[in-house]
């Protein structure tokens, strides 16, 4: 009997996990859930950095704007700091560049190396970026983890993390979603004015909930526990424009970076149709955390 129960509940795991397609072609990633479309990545053909160009809630809604006029240098879902004095966020002249060195596929999404150099193509900095798509059909949102290991380049014996507020992990929402949505958080506090509606609010997640287009959608970032200054400093924003960050504290907390201690980071990304509540959001944390019990340094 033991062993029937067993076996039934690994048939009704096999129902709950859905088909998911990756395909790479030599500029994008595209990941596909039961043929929709989930995630998009771009690590080639970008002028400063590679970074995901698009997310679909399960119902198919687009929600991230990629180089908007007001700020180009806004690439839907991206990640980028300061090292050793050298912006590698802003996109102007004297920034530097996140170069694509390899990009691996596998079933559930890539792992590409990255060499961030300065104007004049000097490395600074080492990165290994992961990103993997969760595809059980019981979570009913898009879900993805997004990790990023951070190393000394060959022959440098420390590097120096600097930026501004709200440098990390950031996400630029459409036009549609800016001014009139809400931010909650796992805290519950409105957080620190940084100017205008600018909040930074230390919490172990944020979600903000607006219409895209004519449907409202919520999107939520996660930071895990072992992430240096857990929780995260979470930066928002709503005017002019609406836009989330997971941040480290950078711009009051310098970090050095070691040869031979790679920094770790791992972030989660959430999205829904229709507007979520806190609770859905907590329920939704735990369940990304125990898809990654261990951060590894």
């Amino acid at each position: 009997m033991k062993h029937l129960i067993s076996y039934f509940t690994f048939l009704l795991m096999l129902v709950q996990v859905q088909a998911l397609d990756v395909v790479k072609d030599q500029a994008t990633v595209k990941i596909s859930i039961d043929g929709k479309p989930r995630l998009e990545y771009r690590f080639t053909d970008v002028p400063f950095k590679p970074y995901a160009s698009q997310l679909y809630t399960p119902g198919g809604i687009a929600f991230l704007r990629d180089s908007p006029f007001d700020h180009k240098h806004h690439h839907s879902l991206m990640f980028a700091l300061a090292a050793e004095g050298v912006d590698f966020w802003s996109e102007t002249p004297k920034c530097g560049k996140q170069k694509h060195l390899q990009l691996d596929s596998n079933n559930d999404g890539f792992t590409h190396q990255i060499e961030w150099t300065t104007p004049d193509d000097k490395p600074v900095l080492r990165e290994e970026r992961s990103v993997k798509l969760h595809q059980r059909q019981d979570l009913q949102a898009t879900l993805l983890t997004w990790r990023s290991k951070l190393q000394t380049p060959a022959g440098k014996d420390e590097v120096k993390l600097t930026g501004s507020h709200y440098f990390g992990l950031g996400a630029r929402f459409v036009t549609s979603m800016d001014k009139i949505g809400t931010f909650i958080n796992s805290s519950g506090q409105t957080g620190d004015v940084v100017r205008g509606t600018e909040r930074l609010v230390s919490a172990k997640w944020c979600a903000y909930s607006a219409p895209a287009g004519d449907k409202p959608v919520t999107i939520a970032m996660f930071d895990h526990p072992a992430n240096l200054r857990h929780p995260s400093r979470m930066f928002t924003m709503i005017q002019p424009f609406a836009y989330l960050s997971a941040t480290l504290n950078l711009w009051k907390e310098p970090y050095i970076l070691k040869a031979g201690q790679p920094l770790a980071l791992c972030y989660g990304v959430a999205a829904w149709d229709g507007k979520i509540e806190a609770a859905q959001v907590e329920e939704m944390y735990q369940k990304w955390l125990k898809f990654n019990p261990v951060v590894c340094r």
